[in-house]
């Protein structure tokens, strides 16, 4: 498997960063859709911003033919976590492409990123391994390209009267 290029390691640090930011938003953002989903499915709920029944309040749900439908008025908190949590993701899969391409990693490993925005928990645990690994991935390459440099060359052969 082809390995990076040393030109591309300040691209990877900051391909790194950005997806350590958007890993920690897109798992809090599922963690809020999940209790989102409790609460409607579950309990019934749904949060509402505004609207008769106050500043925030939990509005009950009428189970129809369609589905769940709101009885709330107001800003639908709960649509509103649903739609920033696919955004995030979109923006999380960008994020996972980009270090999975500058690593030169499988596509299985594209596969494992991106499960991290869909399974509850999971980009916290990625996240930490990902820049574990690219953090000391990146550390031994520097260090053994480093040494490689400062080792010194090998001598030159004097020109013998043969060779001249």
């Amino acid at each position: 498997m082809p390995q990076p290029k040393l030109a591309t390691f300040p691209a990877i640090r900051g391909a790194l960063r950005f997806y350590q930011i958007a890993s920690v938003i897109t798992g809090v953002m599922l963690l809020l859709l999940c209790a989102e989903m409790l609460v409607k499915y579950v309990l019934g709920y749904e949060l509402f911003l505004g609207g008769s029944g106050g500043f925030l309040w939990f509005a009950p749900t009428v189970e129809t033919a369609t589905g769940h439908e709101s009885t709330g008025d107001g800003v639908n908190l709960s649509l509103g976590i649903l739609i920033a949590h696919g955004w995030f993701y979109v923006v999380y899969l960008f994020a996972c492409f980009r270090v999975w391409s500058l690593m030169r990693w499988g596509f299985g490993r594209f596969i494992t990123l991106a499960l991290g925005g869909i399974v509850p928990l999971l980009s916290f645990f990625m996240e930490a391994r990902v820049a574990r690994e690219v953090k000391a991935y990146l550390a031994e390459r520097e260090a053994s390209e480093s040494a490689a440099a400062q080792a010194p060359a090998a001598p030159a052969t004097p020109a013998t009267e043969g060779t001249r």
